[in-house]
């Protein structure tokens, strides 16, 4: 049974060794992530899994580490095989930092399908015992003209209907290729949450778009 979940964002940025100098511009954000994830402890899990799209698909065990050398420096992230995508690592990183530790990491295609996404939901769900979620995903990267995908005017409306979802302890149907258009990466690990089936009480702690990408991090508890 899902007892609780947060959604966070995975850029590397969030690390403070990677950022460098512009670590700061992101202390709100990291602040924000690191209460989502500190909800996790506090609803006394039996076993946390973290999910988060990739490119392939991929299930890892507690020991799986990650490292950010791809992306300028080379952090390692945990004490095993950097094996981890970026999503999985970043979530690795934030539960390191409120001490705690997951017992599967699931790597999702970006391309999944609702239907495969909502399985691996239903199945972490009915773990047993107490299940919590972290759930890596970054919004729209077409916010603005600055932004990687540049700006798309259908952007902002499809991030703020994901965004005032997860306010409401839901997730809404999220069409693939809308959402590939938008460069909406988080789609996939969303789907998973939604198809937990969970009825849990959202509560969205941060939503901006820093460097014209949707990042927020939202908490549900029960």
């Amino acid at each position: 049974m899902l007892v609780a979940a947060a959604v966070c964002p995975h850029p590397p940025l969030l690390i403070p060794e990677l950022a460098g100098a512009a670590a700061v511009e992101l202390d709100e954000l990291r602040a924000a992530c690191a209460s989502a994830v500190s909800a996790l402890r506090a609803a006394e899990p039996d076993v946390i899994v973290v999910v988060g799209g990739a490119d392939l698909a991929g299930t890892y065990g507690a020991d799986a580490a990650g490292t950010l050398a791809p992306w300028g420096v080379d952090v390692r992230i945990g004490e095993g095989e950097p094996v981890l995508p970026l999503s999985l690592s970043i979530g690795r990183w934030l539960l390191e930092r409120e001490h705690l530790a997951a017992a599967e990491f699931h790597a999702v295609p970006s391309d999944a399908t609702s239907q495969n996404c909502a399985a691996l939901g239903r199945r972490l769900a009915d773990m047993a015992g107490r299940v919590a979620m972290l759930v890596m995903a970054d919004g729209s990267a077409c916010l603005t003209e600055k932004s990687p995908g540049s700006l798309d005017p259908r952007a902002l409306p499809f991030n703020e209907a994901v965004v005032e979802a997860l306010a409401c302890g839901e997730v809404p149907e999220l069409d693939p290729a809308r959402a590939a258009e938008l460069w909406f990466a988080g789609r996939a690990a969303l789907q998973v949450l939604a198809g937990t089936g969970s009825s849990l009480n959202g509560d969205v702690l941060y939503d901006d778009a820093p460097y014209g990408v949707g990042y927020f991090a939202v908490r549900w508890t029960e």
